[in-house]
């Protein structure tokens, strides 16, 4: 990345199920959710998040930011918005209602991907065993040395996790850390699928071959996204720092389809820093 570049971390969280639409029906499912080809994890498109946040910025920095045209042309916007990618998945407990899982993985490409905005945070070691889960000391959803997730067992093994600052010091006593296999078990088939059906507007009832299954990820799903911050590019230009500084999103924003029904109410927290 250019040297004068700057930027932060964007960490959203589900308030309310999300449906971030593939456009694709697979299977039973005729919406599901846009997923990774090659982890086949949740993913919320970058352009996506770059569209809802232009929208909610003020107008007059709007063509800074985001771009716009201009007498000369199209001016390129000063932000940029990677996917963003799942870092914590809620998974039923048996014992504390719910769990964050995540994984070794999942957290080495979180430590890597924000390494180029600055942060110096590594995840510790974590040793590799489909039997274990890795969680805090006091953590709600241990009973007995056990973690019950969904109809999966698991063997306690408390775990410092003071390096992951996505969550809060309660939240994080949520926080599992599960075997690659195991995070991507739950994040594949953990998601909620609902029926819709579209009603005849006098009659009140079900048009033929208007119902149809829905893909959401569920409530407290958190992703993070990286925010590249650029230079304007026209004459007395503010600089990347000050086009970052300029860049406050808003708490709470709609991302995917369903706005009207409250579907995909995401809080937002913006972590700045430097590369």
């Amino acid at each position: 990345m250019p040297a004068n570049n700057v930027g932060g971390i964007l960490y959203l969280q589900a308030l309310t199920p999300l449906h971030p639409g593939s456009g694709t029906a697979l299977g039973a499912v005729d919406l599901p959710v846009q997923r990774e080809r090659h982890t086949d994890w949740p993913v919320i498109p970058g352009s996506s998040i770059k569209g809802v946040l232009r929208e909610a910025t003020d107008n007059g920095l709007r063509p800074r930011l985001f771009g716009a045209p201009d007498t000369e042309g199209t001016s390129a916007g000063a932000l940029a918005f990677t996917d963003a990618r799942i870092l914590a998945f809620p998974v039923r407990s048996l014992r504390g209602v719910f769990a964050w899982v995540t994984c070794p993985q999942a957290l080495q490409r979180w430590s890597r991907d924000t390494g180029l905005i600055g942060n110096t945070v590594k995840p510790p070691s974590i040793p590799i065993d489909e039997s274990a889960a890795h969680c805090a000391q006091d953590s709600p959803c241990v009973h007995d040395g056990k973690l019950i997730l969904e109809e999966f067992v698991f063997e306690a093994k408390a775990f410092g996790l003071d390096f992951f600052d996505a969550l809060g010091d309660e939240e994080r006593k949520r926080l599992v850390i599960l075997d690659d296999t195991n995070f991507s078990h739950f994040v594949k088939y953990g998601t909620e699928v609902t029926a819709r059906i579209r009603l005849e507007e006098h009659s009140k009832t079900a048009v033929a071959g208007a119902l149809f299954y829905q893909e959401f990820v569920p409530a407290e799903a958190l992703f993070y996204s990286l925010v590249l911050a650029a230079p304007s590019r026209r004459r007395e230009a503010p600089t990347a720092e000050q086009n970052l500084d300029a860049f406050k999103p808003p708490g709470t924003i709609q991302i995917g389809g369903d706005e009207t029904t409250g579907k995909g109410l995401c809080s937002l927290r913006l972590v700045k820093g430097a590369f």
